[in-house]
């Protein structure tokens, strides 16, 4: 038995990656969610939450083809107990971690960066759903209302869930949260155009497993809780639910990518 597995498999897979992985857990071992989403709830529920360690990584990289993977740029790492408490193997986790990224921290908030990772992975699946790369699409100004109204809605929820998202890179929740301006939410997003631009990794991960590889995305797992969750506090979330819709339809092959698809769920968010 292993006493500490890392995982990263997609967010869709997290469960069947659980089951398999259970029996070869120790009992006083722990997975580290190295994910998109809200994963270490699922973790949770099947490897207990004292087995669970949650992270939240932004750095880049590409699958190449079997053997061959682009390590595209530097990003964030936080490690944190999904109960908040600081920790002697949160400690030890953190000395190892930081062989991979020397800036790596910890964090008694961990839900508060993985919220804030969902505000900016809507910009990202958005990204997907056309051709430009993420710079360029994020730099788009006519775009700006779509994304402070996709940014705003996971913003919104997190606050209602109790959670005061957290910023990375240049992406700043606060900048997107009711009753921003519109010249606050601009500098964050030139301030993560800034950031992706001069990166290897051009397209989100999303965008290439739509373009290039052909197969299902993360969007069910990793975005559409957000509305999920926005139901239980009375929060219409119309972007994000469109920004789902239209993903799906590109995976069933009933839309093509295409930028002015970005153009339409502006439409669709503020009808």
């Amino acid at each position: 038995q292993w006493r500490r597995i890392f995982l990263s498999v997609k967010a869709h897979h997290t469960e069947e990656a659980c089951l398999a992985l259970k029996p070869h857990l120790a009992q006083d071992g722990y997975v580290l969610s190295l994910q998109n989403g809200l994963c270490e709830k699922i973790i949770a529920r099947i490897v207990g939450p004292e087995r669970t360690v949650g992270a939240f990584v932004n750095f880049g990289a590409d699958w190449l083809k079997a053997g061959e993977i682009i390590y595209a740029n530097r990003g964030a790492v936080v490690l944190g107990e999904i109960d908040g408490k600081m920790t002697p193997r949160l400690a030890k986790l953190h000395e190892e971690m930081k062989v991979f990224e020397p800036e790596a921290i910890t964090t008694p908030r961990i839900w508060s960066y993985l919220w804030g990772k969902l505000g900016y992975g809507s910009l990202l699946f958005a990204q997907a759903l056309g051709n430009l790369g993420i710079a360029d699409c994020l730099a788009r100004p006519e775009l700006l209302p779509l994304w402070r109204r996709l940014a705003g809605e996971a913003v919104e929820v997190a606050l209602a869930e109790g959670v005061e998202p957290l910023g990375f890179n240049g992406y700043d929740p606060k900048a997107f949260r009711p009753g921003a301006s519109n010249e606050e939410a601009r500098r964050s997003v030139q301030a993560m155009v800034a950031f992706n631009r001069p990166n290897a990794k051009t397209h989100s991960g999303v965008w290439r497993d739509l373009a290039v590889r052909k197969r299902r995305t993360e969007v069910d797992v990793q975005i559409a809780p957000i509305a999920e969750i926005g139901k239980t506090h009375g929060i219409a979330c119309p972007a994000v639910e469109g920004l789902v819709a239209m993903i799906h339809e590109i995976e069933d092959g009933k839309r093509a990518l295409s930028d002015d698809n970005l153009l339409e769920l502006a439409r669709v968010a503020d009808a």
